[in-house]
């Protein structure tokens, strides 16, 4: 189950409704071991997304840092 192209915030909106779905008991045994397995993908896309960007903030800090010498 591949997670489709989306953004970091449709992510977490995805998860927040598959969560409430969970909270709500609307979800029958089927559905909530596929629902679980796709709020981990989302889960796991969020942190890549928010660990990539870190980097890149990190990086532009340095480049900036280097600069102000």
């Amino acid at each position: 189950m591949a997670v489709k192209k989306q953004t970091y915030r449709e992510a977490i909106t995805e998860i927040e409704e598959i969560l409430s779905s969970i909270e709500n008991d609307e979800l029958d045994v089927d559905e909530l071991a596929e629902k679980v397995n796709k709020v981990t993908l989302l889960l796991k896309f969020c942190k890549d997304k928010l660990y990539k960007t870190q980097e890149e903030v990190e990086k532009v800090l340095k480049e900036l840092d280097g600069q102000g010498r």
